[in-house]
């Protein structure tokens, strides 16, 4: 299930060029006719976008789950992340000189079954990322989060209970149900720059 460097780079590219024709022009961008075939195939993204060079986030959104093919999900998630992303103003014309886009596709999550105290030896910093559903709550954070933030196991699942508006002690809850997934991360290296993929 994972994608070489050129379709990771196909999508970095994508997910800014159609989150720069929704900001500039209003026109939500169609895939193009060279989109590699692997790209059809349903699974799930997120955009993040982040200022350069201090790579504070800008915004975040994407698709948890394999609802509709890649490519698809990659242009609505980076528009969504322009412009939807709550926490933030929607992005500006004038900014894209300034942020570089990553793309993140995830393999599809996988419940969490152990006991809820043994939860943090079932995960895995720098591999996996995480989802809590818990009621009408959910939480998601990505697998590079927990890295940039120095966190461990424990902390990583008590900041996924707060992504998801609950306490943080909400991972020691039976009732709350965790899910684990790990992410391909493509990056620019500088606004329109090139493209990499990221180890974790």
């Amino acid at each position: 299930m994972l994608l070489d460097l050129n379709s990771g780079r196909f999508l970095v590219k994508l997910a800014r060029e159609a989150a720069e024709n929704f900001v500039k022009y209003g026109i939500k961008i169609d895939p193009p006719v060279e989109t590699p075939e692997e790209l059809f195939e349903k699974r799930g993204v997120f955009v993040t976008i982040k200022t350069y060079p201090e790579k504070d986030l800008r915004g975040c959104i994407g698709y948890p789950e394999p609802i509709m093919p890649l490519v698809l999900a990659t242009i609505d998630a980076a528009i969504s992340a322009a412009v939807k992303d709550p926490r933030f103003l929607p992005v500006q014309p004038e900014e894209f000189d300034s942020l570089i886009f990553e793309v993140t596709v995830l393999t599809p999550p996988e419940p969490i079954t152990v006991p809820p105290a043994e939860r943090p030896k079932a995960i895995k910093i720098g591999r996996d990322g995480l989802i809590v559903r818990c009621g009408y709550a959910s939480g998601l954070l990505l697998p590079q989060v927990p890295v940039e933030w120095g966190w461990n196991e424990e902390e990583f699942l008590s900041h996924t209970c707060l992504k998801a508006g609950l306490p943080a002690d909400c991972w020691l809850r039976p009732e709350c149900q965790f899910y684990r997934f790990q992410g391909q991360i493509f990056t620019e290296v500088e606004p329109y720059g090139e493209v990499v993929e990221e180890k974790l």
